[in-house]
């Protein structure tokens, strides 16, 4: 990896970083960990085959996906959110099923279907977000 794409890189996540410690609304939080999780996502697709990837990419993100998924469930209130929770947990278990049966195969189809899911389920997170944000 080039000096000046770490550099760049070591920028962004230091942004990235003090953009979630600032980020006092939960909603947002969540819409941020979507964001994240999509672009890791996408970026370990880009890298599921060993003989033309980034290894150290794959394997970065590869794990990064996984622990975002696993955030996102544990941030789950079954209580209070009942069977959308539920629908939720077993959304993002299918992700993390993807991800994980990929590493072995190198086949792109499982986390991509994962990906257009996830992209789906952010897309009404922010709409929910407008319309919370209109109400007030």
């Amino acid at each position: 990896m080039s000096q000046k794409y770490k550099k760049m890189t070591d920028v962004y996540q230091s942004t990235e970083r003090n953009a979630l410690a600032e980020t006092e609304d939960p909603h947002k939080l969540v819409l941020i960990m979507f964001d994240a999780l999509i672009k890791s996502m996408e970026i370990y697709i880009e890298n599921i085959d060993i003989k033309t990837a980034d290894l150290e990419l794959r394997s970065k993100h590869f794990s990064r996906s996984l622990t975002i998924i696993y955030s996102l469930q544990s941030s789950l209130d079954f209580e209070k959110g009942g069977e959308i929770a539920e629908n939720l947990f077993q959304t993002y278990e299918f992700a993390r099923q993807m991800v994980i049966g990929s590493i072995k195969d190198m086949d792109s189809k499982g986390p991509k279907r994962a990906v257009s899911l996830l992209a789906d389920i952010r897309e009404a997170w922010a709409q929910m977000g407008e319309k919370l944000t209109n109400e007030k």
